[in-house]
């Protein structure tokens, strides 16, 4: 009984994950069209002042009209960091192969510190916001699949998938487990210190009303703007602050999670909280792309 409601619990949040990501689709088209109407209506008064000012032959050109696209530039709030420091990130760009990011949203990732680890910064571009992203992360201890919210969260699938798509999680430890306050699983730092990040920074999404019941991923920080490679798996129901990025939803592995959590921390950064003493190494990361 308790797999089915699991089950039926997942397919509603798919559900309402797939409605969201066609709602903003249809946003974002409306917007397009909006501009293109506003761009032509545009032209058309230049085409017009152009004609005037032939025909009455006036020597006087300080009357311009220029046309200016804008494009919004994702960046939230980020916020206070409950379980992690945010990380920096790379400068080398990815390649085209390496970041199969498409057109979307637009985001920015502002250089942050030395990257922990050969990285890739995201293009400007966030995947597009139809596709639906898993995300498999083969441990020394399971397999735990998540998939990611393009739809809320565009910007931090696109930062993760790039680093995905450059090994960058490859052969990295979940450094801390918290046990008391909060239930949360942090990895994504290579150093394995806490403080290890990408060298880029981004800001925070899908925070209006954020919750972070059991199988959420999300995003840890260390205050507005500090977001990098690092994220915590909760396994148990967390009353967090709504200041990280929840960004996925586990579909598998949560067993993987418990028996990790069953086994406690070693309280090296005080009671509850810690290195898992059952250490954890991220042995594969890899996203996979599908259609809604």
């Amino acid at each position: 009984m308790a797999s089915s409601r699991r089950e039926k619990e997942l397919a509603r949040q798919r559900a309402e994950r797939q409605a969201a990501r066609r709602a903003a689709s249809a946003k974002r088209k409306k917007q397009r069209t909006a501009v293109v109407a506003g761009i032509a209506a545009v032209v058309l008064v230049v085409l017009a002042a152009v004609a005037v000012g032939v025909a009455v032959t006036t020597s006087d050109d300080s009357n311009q009209v220029a046309i200016a696209a804008t494009s919004p530039d994702a960046s939230p709030d980020a916020s206070p960091d409950a379980s992690p420091d945010a990380s920096p990130a790379p400068s080398q760009e990815p390649s085209p192969s390496s970041s199969p990011v498409l057109s979307g949203v637009s985001c920015t990732y502002p250089p942050s510190g030395t990257p922990a680890k050969p990285a890739a910064t995201p293009p400007p571009e966030s995947v597009e916001n139809e596709l639906v992203l898993d995300v498999r992360v083969a441990t020394s201890r399971g397999d735990i699949v998540f998939e990611m919210d393009t739809a809320r969260a565009p910007c931090t699938a696109s930062s993760l998938r790039t680093l995905a798509s450059v090994g960058y999680f490859d052969d990295t430890p979940c450094h801390r487990l918290t046990t008391q306050g909060i239930s949360v699983l942090q990895c994504g730092d290579p150093t394995g210190t806490g403080t290890g990040g990408p060298g880029y920074s981004f800001a925070n999404e899908n925070l209006e009303g954020a919750t972070y019941p059991r199988g959420t991923i999300a995003i840890a920080n260390a205050g507005p703007g500090t977001n990098g490679s690092q994220f915590f798996l909760v396994y148990a129901d967390s009353a967090l602050p709504p200041d990280y990025t929840p960004f996925g939803q586990i579909t598998e592995g949560l067993d993987v999670l418990d028996r990790i959590a069953a086994a406690g921390s070693d309280n090296s950064a005080g009671a509850g909280d810690g290195k898992p003493n059952l250490p954890v190494q991220i042995e594969r990361l890899r996203v996979t792309a599908r259609e809604a």
